[in-house]
């Protein structure tokens, strides 16, 4: 659900799914699954290369990111990944393990408005959370909530933080407003929420909200049928909820205006890739 209060109205809801996949399991999935592949094509195809690309050149770094990461990192796994980026934070996740919530490519088409990562250590005790936003324009930021934002001592555990965004997500938001998560573990249930608030104003709100179900071939078929197409159903809709936007004569933000507000982002795009950072 999304829901844009201001500077005008507007709300729509969808019903979606999304693959809940431990990275240390990947493999087995691979071999127990007749329409889903790990890194090779499929009707459902997980591919690492998709995810996290914090093993390259960040864009516009702040000081606490890592700009230009070392050769030889770059061929990580996923999984090796998410460990460095925690690592970067102070957060030790050796022996530990990574739920990932998201989409493979379907049919070969990826994309993902955001993805989240929940880690657990060794003990299997929640200790961070990360946000992936992807723009429309294949751009990528993490958004990384430790311990210190962990609310609940024992069991389900709740991940919060308020931060700017720096990132162009949206043509009618500013790109220094700041994002606000609230990202509980995932259990029976997952219910993930992210607030944009401007001047301390709350302006969006984008609510995921779903039951969990078993990951089987059967379920796969049928929700092939019941969602089809579903990232590409995702890209359009995205596309033609902007066209109702622009249509309302909401303000919108050219991307290529604030290249230095855009920072710490990976894979950037034409438009901002030249351009001097700041």
């Amino acid at each position: 659900m999304h829901h844009r209060f201001a500077p005008k109205a507007h709300r729509f809801d969808y019903r979606i799914f999304m693959f809940a996949l431990d990275l240390d399991e990947l493999d087995a999935l691979d071999r127990k699954l007749r329409f889903f592949s790990f890194n090779r094509r499929n009707a459902y195809s997980f591919r690492e290369k998709d995810f996290l690309p914090t093993d390259e050149t960040a864009h516009n770094p702040s000081p606490a990111t890592i700009s230009d990461p070392p050769a030889n990192s770059r061929s990580s796994s996923l999984k090796a990944r998410v460990t460095a980026c925690l690592a970067r934070s102070g957060i030790n996740l050796t022996g530990g393990r990574v739920m990932l919530v998201t989409l493979p490519r379907v049919f070969g088409y990826l994309f993902n408005p955001v993805s989240f990562y929940f880690c657990y250590d060794r003990e299997g005790r929640p200790v961070a959370s990360i946000a992936e936003v992807t723009n429309t324009f294949k751009e990528m930021k993490p958004f990384v909530l430790g311990p210190e934002t962990r609310t609940g001592a024992k069991g389900p555990a709740t991940f919060s933080l308020r931060l700017p965004k720096y990132f162009y997500v949206s043509p009618f938001t500013d790109m220094d407003v700041a994002f606000d998560f609230t990202l509980r573990t995932p259990g029976e249930k997952l219910s993930v929420q992210i607030d944009d608030y401007d001047a301390g104003q709350r302006t969006l709100t984008s609510v995921l909200s779903g039951s969990h179900q078993p990951l089987t071939d059967a379920r796969l078929a049928w929700f092939s049928l019941k969602y089809p197409l579903i990232t590409l159903k995702i890209i359009s809709l995205i596309h033609w909820h902007a066209l109702k936007l622009y249509l309302r004569k909401i303000p919108w933000f050219a991307k290529a205006a604030r290249p230095e507000a855009q920072r710490d982002l990976y894979r950037p795009h034409i438009s901002i890739a030249n351009q001097p950072e700041a």
